[in-house]
């Protein structure tokens, strides 16, 4: 009998009956319920509840009043504005969480070098605390396109015009019944040849006198050098009119900076650029050759890149995108990296590893949990952009910039006025952003068994 009292474990208590029983926490199931009951009611008012309306709202036309089954899917996926958001919703997905993830791991590896780690920790974090609208407006003024406007097309034309000649007259042309002819490429020759007896006359129209650059000088006559070629390149034009075409009459402005070419049989023998009043020399060995003042003189200035045009509009967002998201990835690859033990990485450093095989093969095996729960979450953030594309992207290129999320609010409520194709949009993106959610669950789950 005593043996019946006891256990393996030890005595046991009698048994409560079924409806007294309480968790293994020593609270009741009902009082749980009781406690889970506000946050289920907000759960299912606030994602249930929309879930389950979209779904039936994607079975019905625009206004809701004719069920129509699944032509607004048959319609998103045939329209060319969506395939272009699928389109484009793909390319984030492939390109942005792993150029997100890459920076973040390369500047968390970085910085356990730099002697001000946190301070550079704290300014590529800063971007995070900007919201998406501000960070919009930022990089729409950074992609302007004028120079002295964009930031981005700043430097580049800086640094182009540091290599290569800028022109300097860019609208300049020959005056109309003058000797000057266009010749290709921009250029522009004389039909005759030039002497020594006589300087040469080059007179250019198309700008106007006050818009030259530099308020160059009044245009001279050249004096005759008896040994070489000498001539006058000059604006011939005068606010207020007056003066004979073809002559240098008072007031007019010399064309200071003009590259001057001598050319025989197709050959240029000599070349010099116009002094302050607009007068040049040549050697004697121009003497009967034609002048020629060549496209650069005349080519429109670099303007640098268009990045919001329609084949980099979605790359420059992007990197928009990067901005700001990298140090969100660096503060937690950073984390982890805290984490990794140390004497992993020395003992492959005395077993004649260099650094960056010590990178490869032991710092990122070891940090890959972490890199794949960054990349999860940027998965899932880059699925649901809106607020970048529909800020930068300027009218005329939206089109394709495109995503989805995007093109979901435009066909709901940016002009469409169709929210059962809007619906049908808003369950695909959920489709497309669940088997992500799935993956991270399971990996959660596997995490916790260990």
């Amino acid at each position: 009998m005593a043996a019946d009292a006891v256990t393996a474990g030890g005595p046991r208590g009698p048994v409560p009956p079924a409806g007294k029983r309480k968790s293994l926490m020593g609270t009741r199931p009902w009082v749980v319920g009781l406690f889970l009951l506000p946050a289920l009611v907000l759960l299912g008012a606030l994602v249930v509840y929309p879930i389950g309306y979209s779904v039936w709202r994607s079975l019905f036309d625009a206004d809701g009043s004719g069920f129509v089954g699944l032509d607004n899917y048959v319609d998103m996926f045939t329209d060319d504005a969506t395939f272009t958001a699928v389109k484009n919703t793909a390319i984030w997905v492939a390109v942005a969480p792993a150029l997100c993830t890459g920076l973040g791991l390369i500047f968390a590896v970085l910085t356990e070098r730099v002697r001000w780690s946190t301070a550079f920790k704290v300014i590529v974090f800063m971007p995070m605390a900007i919201s998406m609208l501000a960070a919009g407006i930022i990089f729409r003024l950074v992609y302007e396109a004028e120079p002295d406007q964009g930031v981005a097309n700043a430097v580049i034309v800086g640094v182009h015009d540091s290599f290569a000649d800028s022109s300097v007259y860019p609208k300049a042309r020959p005056a109309l019944g003058g000797d000057l002819k266009a010749s290709g490429g921009g250029a522009f020759t004389t039909k005759s040849t030039v002497n020594t007896d006589s300087p040469a006359l080059l007179p250019l129209v198309g700008i106007a006198p006050n818009k030259l650059p530099d308020s160059p000088q009044n245009a001279k006559p050249a004096a005759s050098t008896g040994s070489g070629i000498s001539g006058t390149v000059w604006l011939d034009f005068k606010l207020g009119g007056g003066g004979k075409k073809g002559a240098i009459d008072p007031g007019e402005k010399a064309m200071p900076g003009i590259k001057i070419e001598a050319v025989k049989d197709g050959k240029v023998v000599a070349s010099t650029k116009a002094g302050a009043d607009g007068t040049f020399t040549l050697p004697k060995e121009a003497d009967g050759a034609q002048l020629r003042l060549p496209g650069s003189n005349f080519a429109a200035p670099y303007n640098g890149v268009d990045w919001l045009g329609p084949s980099l509009v979605t790359p420059a967002i992007i990197g928009a995108y990067a901005w700001m998201w990298a140090g969100f990835a660096m503060v937690l690859i950073a984390a982890g990296l805290a984490g990794v033990d140390r004497n992993l990485l020395e003992a492959a450093r005395v077993d004649g590893a260099n650094e960056w095989q010590v990178f490869r093969r032991v710092t990122v095996p070891l940090l890959a949990p972490v890199l794949v729960v960054v990349l999860i979450t940027l998965m899932i953030n880059v699925m649901k952009i809106f607020d970048l594309v529909y800020i930068i992207a300027p009218q005329p290129t939206q089109d394709e910039a495109n995503v989805l999320a995007l093109q979901l609010y435009n066909v709901s409520f940016g002009g469409g006025e169709n929210q059962g194709l809007g619906s049908a949009i808003g369950i695909v993106l959920l489709l497309l952003v669940l088997p992500v959610m799935i993956i991270n669950i399971r990996r959660l789950r596997r995490e916790r068994q260990r």
